[in-house]
């Protein structure tokens, strides 16, 4: 499946560099007609990411992505800043699909793992976010990538299939904002470890030839950000490429 992105800072389409604040770039466009015409070009489900939000959870953007859950009738996934039940509980009474929850999992995973068993597992997806390290360890970084969590992305799947993980987003942090091509070994290997979870790929989308390679590694989706924002490629192109479910 094709999930077409957006990351937001302060009512603005952006793009960091590698999860870099001071490697920004702005987009003059608005959030709601981008997010329409990726919709009105095939996608089934939308991301949103709250950078506001994930730097500084009070700021939260929480009236624009209701705005925009309104505007949109796709499913729409929501992460960046989300720290307790009661933004969660928000978040999916304003019409958000599926929350994805990233630091807190490595931080406080007895909580999230509370939120699985409370909405369930469709409700939530884990964004886990991996340096790979020359041994080949998969470590999941934390605080919008400032600081390693020191858990390894296997471990974070066993602890959290005992709650019924069913969808996770995994960024291989090396490659985000690049173009450089995703880390379709990384979801191979993902896909055939773990067949019962829908792996979301993120990070380095520049071409059809990286969808296709991510599609064949049997991941369950791409999150395509700034290779639809510079045009790269359509989201009708991409959807050629791999048919949505």
């Amino acid at each position: 499946m094709i999930i077409p992105a957006i990351d937001l800072i302060d009512g603005q389409v952006v793009r960091l560099y590698q999860g870099d604040y001071d490697k920004q770039t702005t987009f003059d466009l608005s959030p709601l007609a981008q997010l329409q015409s990726y919709q009105a070009q095939g996608a089934k489900l939308l991301h949103i990411v709250d950078l506001t939000g994930a730097k500084d959870p009070h700021k939260r953007q929480t009236q624009l992505i209701s705005e925009l859950a309104a505007g949109l009738e796709v499913d729409i996934q929501v992460g960046g800043g989300i720290r307790s039940e009661e933004q969660v509980a928000e978040l999916l009474k304003i019409g958000v699909k599926r929350v994805v929850i990233g630091s807190l999992a490595v931080k406080e995973p007895e909580l999230v793992k509370s939120w699985f068993v409370k909405y369930g597992s469709d409700a939530i997806c884990l964004a886990l976010d991996v340096n790979i390290n020359d041994a080949g360890e998969k470590i999941v970084a934390v605080s919008g990538w400032q600081s390693g969590g020191g858990k390894s992305l296997e471990s974070l799947v066993a602890e959290f299939e005992t709650v019924g993980l069913k969808h996770a987003l995994v960024t291989d942090i090396s490659r985000d904002g690049t173009l450089t091509g995703a880390n379709s070994e990384l979801y191979t290997e993902l896909a055939s470890a773990y067949p019962h979870i829908l792996w979301q790929a993120s990070g380095g989308i520049a071409t059809l030839d990286n969808v296709a390679a991510v599609r064949d590694s049997k991941a369950s989706g791409i999150i395509i950000g700034k290779a639809l924002l510079i045009n790269q490629f359509t989201v009708e192109e991409a959807i050629q490429c791999w048919p949505n479910a």
